[in-house]
């Protein structure tokens, strides 16, 4: 029986588990934190159900008047300064913290049955590989206590942790990071939010939607630089029509504790206050102090662990998956690693993995999907392709729901029209998105997907016909 040892238990190293455990291994899954690890605990399960709070409280906000729905308890009308409906933050976080501690249990449920072991530890691998080619991994307890595991392959999965700025440091009370968050009992009355990367983006808009002031601080030209530009422009014009102070090509130099609040110091000499500051300046891989380098792992200038497309480290018998490898930061990714890399230690069929075909989403509202091949990939020539874009607007349920802003677009090849690439700009755009993938997925053309049928109305029939124009397009030759 092959003996696996999987360093970290959040989605590479779980879903890793339980392949391992179904094609017959013995796993052992050494984890410090619990089943799920950063992605359950304090990052995608937790954020993503405070975003769920926010977007309900956006929606009423933005159209219960337009829908004729009557408020009829002498709340304040829209346009004055009080809110409609408020949001109890305490009770939101407490429901935050109870999911993400049920989905954990669960993960770990799962591991257990299907067979494998789950240690509380922190797990070291040892510089020697054995004459038989095994590995060694120390497990070290909280306790003091060491366990020595023998492995015939090991998967790293220690994922990252929030990166910090030496004269901005959390103090986990008014200088914040994003696992942080979850333990404020009150709304931050003026939330400053330093970064506008994908985690930035989130909390500000589900802040903003929240109730509190918020104001975005972006060293870059636009929010979301690293997202379509289009999308970008749409999300920048939400968030400042809904209130928000978006502070462009202003990097943040310091933050510091000012009374009962906090001041930011810009580089250019200005500074802003607020009551709470979330820094969202990006992740640090975890794989310092474990021993990676002494056995051989090649890690990158950035620390993070180099691989090849089906999970190989530099090290004989040691593989890697998830944030700590800087492949993509998604869930998805680092699942897909993991079981990419059992299925290859296992001798069982593996396709190594193809990042064009993954899908991904941002959690703003109005959401932002994408997947295949970028506006940015066919602007610099990296592919030839066509597009065409359809913003929302025209759309009869977009419409009916009262949705104002948001487009689906498609990337097709000019001769063949195969679907290439998506972006969807709406609310649920992370559901919309999946036919899209299947297309790139399953190479399907422009005319497949504009013949397939669906509901009118509906918000996917943009989708059907944004394909109808590009298949129009190919039809007549044009660009």
């Amino acid at each position: 029986m092959t003996r696996i040892v999987i360093i970290g238990g959040g989605p590479g190293g779980y879903e890793a588990a339980l392949v391992a455990a179904q094609l017959g291994a013995e796993v052992t899954v050494v984890d410090s934190d619990g089943l799920g690890g950063a992605s359950v605990l304090t990052d995608c399960v937790p954020s993503k159900t405070l975003i769920a709070t926010a977007e309900v409280m956006t929606t009423f906000d933005s159209s219960y008047e337009e829908l004729g729905i009557i408020v009829a308890d002498d709340t304040p009308h829209v346009d004055q300064p009080a809110r409609v409906v408020g949001v109890d933050l305490g009770k939101v976080n407490r429901r935050v913290k109870r999911l993400a501690l049920a989905q954990s249990h669960d993960i770990t449920a799962s591991v257990t049955r299907a067979g494998g072991r789950v240690l509380r530890g922190r797990g070291r691998l040892e510089p020697q590989q054995a004459p038989d080619g095994s590995r060694t991994v120390t497990v070290r307890f909280a306790d003091g206590a060491e366990e020595a595991l023998t492995a015939d392959a090991v998967l790293v999965a220690t994922g990252a942790h929030p990166r910090e700025l030496p004269d901005a440091l959390p103090d986990g009370e008014r200088i914040l990071n994003w696992t942080q968050l979850y333990d404020l009992d009150e709304l931050p009355e003026e939330l400053i939010v330093v970064g506008s990367g994908v985690t930035g983006a989130e909390f500000a808009g589900a802040y903003q939607a929240l109730g509190s002031r918020v104001t975005l601080v972006s060293s870059r030209d636009r929010v979301l630089p690293g997202e379509d530009p289009d999308a970008a422009v749409v999300l920048e014009d939400v968030f400042r029509r809904r209130g928000m102070n978006v502070m462009s090509r202003s990097r943040a130099a310091a933050v510091k504790r000012a009374g009962a609040g906090v001041e930011v110091r810009l580089a250019d000499g200005r500074t802003i206050t607020g009551s709470h500051c979330l820094m969202a300046v990006g992740a640090v891989p975890n794989t310092g102090g474990m021993g990676l380098e002494e056995a051989g792992v090649v890690l990158k200038e950035s620390g993070h662990i180099r691989t090849d497309r089906v999970s190989r480290t530099g090290a004989p018998g040691v593989y890697a998956a998830g944030d700590c490898t800087g492949v993509l930061a998604l869930a998805s990714v680092a699942a897909m690693q993991g079981r990419i890399a059992m299925y290859h230690i296992l001798g069982d069929a593996v396709a190594p993995l193809n990042l064009k075909t993954v899908s991904a989403n941002v959690f703003t509202d109005p959401e932002i999907a994408t997947v295949g091949y970028t506006q940015a990939d066919v602007d610099s020539g990296r592919i030839d392709a066509r597009a065409v874009k359809l913003p929302l607007l025209r759309n009869p349920r977009a419409k009916m729901q009262g949705i104002r802003d948001g487009f689906v677009k498609l990337f097709c090849r000019p001769g063949t029209g195969i679907v290439v690439g998506g972006v969807v700009v709406a609310p649920r755009a992370s559901e919309l998105i999946h036919p899209i993938s299947l297309a790139v997925d399953n190479s399907l053309t422009v005319e497949q997907v504009a013949n397939t049928f669906t509901v009118y109305p509906s918000l996917s029939g943009s989708i059907a016909e944004v394909a109808r124009q590009l298949h129009t397009r190919k039809s007549l030759g044009e660009g």
